[in-house]
């Protein structure tokens, strides 16, 4: 594991070698990126060997504590967010610096602690895969990223870039599913309105792409009834077509009528029908009973929906109501819509912001870099104040499967992507 790490490193200070426009200041930072580089690791193997299911509350305190040790050594204050008991969330870690007198760009520096991983599901440990693979819950989304974050910040502490810097980094404890009600973003929002400029470690796309732009998403839950009824009798004018047939009817619609429109998506991932039906919201499960010979009478559909802008949004739920109002025979149903993060829209700051990257990466020796597809990405914190500051995503560890067993990221372009964080923040604290 050393020796590949040594290997990346090498691999990264070939491209730096070849920089023509790194300060003397700049070069001791890559440097020291590279040198720091096994204990990068380290950190990264012990909090990807944590879970940190966003329902597994000890699990996120967990690596949330061993993130705040880290900061109180890089002279950061640091706090823990505490949310209402009723929402069941652990709660967020703050780390800040304030230096005196205006000098640079405040920065909002965005990490989260959790992963979609939960407890009962099946555990996979940070492994090596091959020489520029690893794997392991989290590895990219996103605790690779706050590594990144955390060791560019180390890079700029050794050699005294700090001082005088005004820098908050925050992780929330619940990005990937977010608690109910203001309280779960409040904090958040009025530490990002205190900054200039947000940079967030959401998983990268490779070296060369960032993120301008992301969607929002929101929920929705269609509840479809029907007569329960023998089966032989379905279709005909005294029983209808029971509720499956019409929750395939809406959701086939919302295929076709929905499908094509740039940035929009929404996928149906929960659907329970039959007899007897039980559908626990909170904890996203469902029980159904059912046979062949009767028509269910109740399904349950919870899925989500993702837009570029509000607008997009709105339009989206319209036509689905709409589709929702025309029943089948005998049947009935309803849509709710619930909120959850805001888009993204790329604006003039944000592509400032992408040509900062691109100008350090091109300093670097890596190469170009550009502002990637709004509609590959989901969403992310970084969305709720993209309002109020100028905004960067993407800038965290590369790699790919996030959200899905064996989750992959890659370690050669890992310290490139350090490097690339450590000289944006130095040169936006300026």
């Amino acid at each position: 594991m050393r020796k590949r790490l040594l290997l990346a490193c090498a691999f990264a200070g070939t491209f730096a070698a070849h920089a023509q426009k790194l300060t003397a200041t700049e070069k001791k930072i890559v440097a020291t990126v590279q040198r720091n580089m096994p204990q990068s690791e380290r950190l990264l193997v012990q909090v990807v060997n944590i879970n940190s299911g966003t329902l597994n509350l000890k699990g996120v305190r967990e690596v949330g504590d061993i993130f705040r040790k880290e900061f109180d050594n890089l002279g950061f204050k640091t706090t823990w967010v505490d949310m209402p008991a009723e929402m069941q969330r652990a709660g967020h870690l703050v780390a800040q610096r304030k230096g005196k007198g205006k000098k640079g760009k405040k920065l909002f520096l965005i990490g989260h602690l959790d992963t979609v991983f939960e407890l009962d599901m099946p555990f996979t440990k940070y492994t090596q895969l091959n020489d520029s693979t690893v794997t392991g819950q989290g590895v990219n989304d996103m605790k690779g990223g706050d590594v990144v974050m955390l060791a560019a910040l180390q890079a700029l502490q050794q050699n005294g870039l700090l001082a005088n810097t005004t820098i908050t980094a925050y992780f929330t404890g619940d990005e990937e599913r977010s608690g109910k009600g203001e309280a779960a973003r409040a904090d958040f929002i009025a530490k990002a309105k205190e900054s200039d400029v947000a940079l967030a470690f959401e998983s990268a796309a490779g070296l060369h792409t960032v993120a301008t732009a992301r969607r929002g998403s929101s929920g929705w839950q269609l509840k479809t009834y029907g007569q329960a009824a023998h089966s032989s009798g379905i279709f005909k004018p005294n029983v209808g077509y029971g509720a499956v047939f019409e929750a395939a009817r809406i959701l086939d619609e919302f295929r076709e009528k929905l499908s094509q429109e740039q940035f929009l998506t929404f996928n149906p991932g929960l659907i329970v029908g039959g007899s007897e039906v039980k559908y626990d919201a909170a904890n996203a499960r469902g029980e159904a009973m059912g046979k062949t010979n009767i028509i269910s009478p109740e399904v349950n559909v919870a899925g989500d929906l993702r837009f570029l802008t509000e607008q997009q949004k709105e339009a989206a739920r319209a036509k689905m109501r709409d589709i929702v109002a025309h029943s089948l025979p005998n049947t009935r149903a309803e849509i709710t819509f619930t909120d959850g993060l805001p888009g993204m829209p790329p604006t003039p700051g944000n592509q400032k912001l992408a040509t900062l990257a691109d100008q350090v990466s091109r300093d670097l020796g890596f190469g170009p870099v550009q502002a990637g597809d709004p509609g590959s990405r989901g969403a992310g914190d970084v969305s709720l104040v993209a309002q109020y500051l100028d905004c960067l995503d993407g800038l965290g560890s590369s790699g790919k499967g996030a959200h899905a067993p064996g989750e992959t990221m890659n370690t050669k372009e890992f310290p490139l992507l350090v490097q690339r964080a450590a000289l944006m923040i130095y040169r936006l604290t300026r």
